[in-house]
């Protein structure tokens, strides 16, 4: 389980990470002076960033300049979004460290968003198996999905992040300051990933949504600071007890549960080659698994009602229409939580009971589909 502290400066927060690699997931305002720290003593230092936060890189590299003169810092830019995740990319950046002459001892660094910490995780989790990596995640959605838990992840033509690793951080920095300059619908994105641990987990952070205006949700909030304080909560403890998908006990399903709503999130992703902000899909992916559940396993209608009105207080969709169930179910199928033929969902009982689905009938995939287009 994790367990949460107030650091030496008065406005963070620390969550650490328990397990065979333990970390600490730093939360708060302004937090360069903590980068130095966790890379430590290394004497090379890769920052993996795209080339949009440019402008961001000095901040990141001055710090560990400042605490070790000699340290030798390199920048490798990387392209914006999904389009990073490819292995062009990742040679390019196995090819650099290579040239850098990159030693086990060395440290990488991730700056950006969801993409950008997938990739960078990946080329840490191959380069040399294994070199530690430190994650600066800059989106919301970043902070609370994929800068924790250790899983790291590339594209094929055949779906999204069908290679991959298991390989923890050795720490993790979440400056909301870093929100400051986000998009507000990249903000609003990340939010898809807050709700769904809401629904999983936590039916606080479902209350904290419905009785926000979704207007104060800004990153000087006192309430985003909480939700994302508690999705990483959620995240940590299910990660702790189930680095790798083995399976939970008591009919839970363990770190899979993370994955609720997101077969068909990826498969709608695929289906706009990923011109759909994530947090998007996966809301979408969360009203489909409750409609589903509610045809195939008896959800009660009012927590679907739910998940449509929480999606779309914070400014989220919860329909699709833009591929045909047949395209989208043909992706599903090579889904990571297939079992052969057998298609697996993540459903709901009630909010905070995820279980597995397996096997649905086409006729109940159908009708579940239909509900959101």
């Amino acid at each position: 389980m994790s367990t949460d502290h107030a650091s030496a400066h008065e406005d963070e927060t620390v969550l650490h990470v328990g397990g065979a690699s333990p970390y600490d997931v730093v939360i708060g305002h302004h937090l360069a002076d903590h980068l130095p720290v966790m890379v430590g003593d290394a004497l090379r230092v890769a920052i993996i960033c795209p080339d949009s936060l440019e402008e961001l890189v000095e901040d990141v590299v001055a710090p560990l300049v400042d605490t070790m003169p000699d340290r030798d810092v390199t920048v490798l830019a990387v392209p914006d979004g999904e389009e990073a995740k490819t292995a062009e990319v990742a040679n390019a950046c196995w090819e650099a460290l290579g040239d850098e002459g990159f030693t086990r001892s060395d440290v990488v660094v991730t700056l950006g968003g969801g993409s950008t910490t997938d990739l960078g995780g990946f080329v840490a989790a191959s380069w040399l198996r294994g070199v530690r990596v430190v994650h600066v995640p800059t989106t919301l959605l970043a902070m609370v999905d994929a800068a924790v838990g250790g899983k790291t992840g590339n594209n094929t033509e055949a779906g999204k992040n069908l290679v991959g690793a298991f390989h923890e951080p050795a720490g993790v920095i979440c400056d909301l300051s870093l929100l400051e300059t986000l998009p507000r619908e990249e903000l609003v994105a990340g939010l898809g990933e807050v709700v769904k641990c809401g629904f999983i987990a936590d039916p606080e952070i479902l209350r904290l949504v419905e009785t926000t205006d979704p207007d104060d949700l800004v990153p000087s909030s006192p309430v985003l600071r909480e939700l994302v304080e508690r999705a990483i909560r959620v995240k940590v403890d299910v990660v702790v007890a189930d680095l790798k998908e083995a399976g939970g006990s008591g009919g839970h399903p363990g770190r899979e549960a993370l994955n609720y709503g997101h077969t068909l999130a990826h498969a709608i992703e695929r289906a706009e080659a990923y011109e759909i902000r994530h947090g998007e899909a996966v809301a979408i992916g969360c009203v489909f698994v409750a409609e589903l559940a509610h045809r195939a396993a008896g959800l009660p209608a009012e927590v679907v009602e739910r998940h449509r009105a929480a999606f779309s207080r914070v400014g989220l969709p919860t329909r699709y229409s833009g591929a045909s169930f047949e395209d989208l179910l043909a992706t599903m199928r090579v889904d990571k939580k297939s079992r052969g033929a057998v298609l697996r969902f993540v459903v709901l009982d009630d909010v905070g009971r995820p279980t597995v689905l397996a096997g649905p009938s086409d006729e109940h995939l159908r009708e579940a589909f239909e509900a959101i287009s």
